[in-house]
């Protein structure tokens, strides 16, 4: 028997989709494809042939070696820096937001107005400031720099996500943990963390990639080669007169190993906080 009509129109719609939807997948893997096989290659032989990769007999795994050793050392500062910054960062964000949405206190919505007129400030309109001053807490060429800077830097878009959210949580949670002796900080620990915990896993992602992938203030606040973050160290790659190819996309390659992974297990968190979001709002 054929199918229906209608059933086949669905199912070509349905396929038309799919290849619309894999087109731009392909689109999005065709970086990682093009570092992957450039990264077995020595220059000769990418000059050769640049879009295909080449015979598993002549791959040079001497460019992985050489990634590995120059990379891991930047991952690590990496991954100091982007792990404290975003857990500090939240971690006031959130007291931050439970003082604005479960306090009215005279002049709080002006305070507020003042600290959301701070989202319209460009970045790199702080940089000469926020270098002087890094200058005299003698904070330049380490590592603290760079946390302190992102933990102050991520406070207000954070805070104004996390705010909302609060605002709409239940009060009569927060009027049992007060009848119950709970502390400001209880409350926020049992009940806004828990409550909040899809909208927080958002945050913390988009803080942990914007410190993982920060370029301008580790390029003018760090020095010292052993100290140098992923976005400063992958520049240095770059030769002044020949570029080794085979390595720079072997080191390009590793360097976006653990963001692949943080993106991987954490997706459906994603998700699940921007669908949060959406339904608060």
């Amino acid at each position: 028997m054929s199918l229906p009509i209608a059933r086949k129109s669905d199912l070509r719609h349905d396929w038309t989709k799919h290849l619309f939807i894999l087109f731009f997948i392909l689109i999005e893997l065709f970086p990682l494809y093009m570092m992957f096989q450039v990264s077995f290659k020595d220059n000769a032989t990418f000059i050769r042939s640049p879009w295909l990769p080449s015979s598993p007999v002549s791959w040079h795994w001497e460019n992985w070696g050489f990634a590995f050793k120059l990379i891991l050392p930047y991952i690590a500062n990496t991954v100091f820096v982007a792990v404290t910054g975003t857990v500090c960062s939240l971690f006031l964000a959130i007291l931050g937001a439970y003082f604005f949405a479960r306090h009215k206190l005279p002049g709080s919505g002006l305070l507020w107005a003042a600290f959301l007129a701070l989202m319209l400030m460009p970045g790199v309109v702080n940089i000469t400031p926020l270098f002087m001053l890094l200058k005299s807490l003698k904070l330049l060429n380490t590592l603290w720099a760079l946390v302190l800077v992102g933990i102050a830097g991520g406070q207000v878009f954070s805070i104004f996500v996390l705010r909302n959210f609060i605002e709409d949580l239940p009060r009569d949670l927060f009027e049992a943990a007060e009848m119950d002796g709970a502390s400001h900080l209880q409350q926020v620990f049992n009940v806004v963390i828990p409550m909040s915990g899809p909208i927080i896993g958002t945050l913390a992602i988009l803080s942990f990639l914007g410190m993982w992938n920060d370029f301008l203030m580790p390029l003018i606040v760090l020095r010292d080669k052993e100290l140098f973050t992923l976005g400063v160290g992958l520049i240095y790659l770059d030769g002044e007169y020949v570029k080794q190819w085979g390595q720079i996309m072997a080191a390009y390659f590793v360097a976006s190993i653990p963001l692949i992974i943080v993106f991987l297990f954490t997706m459906r968190l994603f998700v699940r906080g921007l669908s949060a979001g959406a339904i608060k709002g």
